[in-house]
């Protein structure tokens, strides 16, 4: 049988940067651009009225498998940036997100990328998405 389409929300996260985020050249560091990604996600999940905790909480997780990013701009040190963040696709046992990275002020594209997820049950063994999740993530914007 097959899925319910995913969900055609997107959500936005936004956070400034700091010092910390930044590198010598005073840009972010390129890989913190995939912890921003992680925040977009925790926020995608919080917006359907669901969390990673409890996903967790029932011994799933899920992982990163793939992960992939384009830089087009860089941000600075006290930037406002905002991520995007979409649900590509929903499949039996793994999902991908789409992010578009962006200052918020003047808007310019700054990177976008994907990451792609399996689920894994206890003890880190593969299994299908839980019926709770998919219908979480199949779920229509109100």
């Amino acid at each position: 049988m097959p899925l319910p389409a995913p969900t055609s929300r997107v959500v936005e996260a936004r956070t400034r940067v700091i010092y910390g985020d930044t590198d010598q050249m005073g840009v972010v560091y390129y890989a913190n651009y995939f912890r921003y990604f992680e925040l977009s996600r925790s926020e995608f999940f919080r917006s359907l009225g669901g969390s990673y905790v409890e996903l967790e909480r029932e011994g799933y997780g899920l992982p990163v498998v793939e992960a992939s990013a384009r830089y087009q701009a860089p941000a600075r040190y006290d930037d406002v940036i905002v991520v995007e963040v979409r649900l590509a696709e929903l499949r039996r046992a793994s999902l991908r997100f789409e992010y578009v990275v962006h200052r918020d002020t003047p808007r310019e594209v700054l990177v976008t990328g994907h990451t792609v997820h399996a689920c894994v049950g206890p003890g880190g063994k593969p299994t299908g998405l839980p019926p709770a999740v998919v219908r979480l993530l199949s779920a229509q914007p109100a």
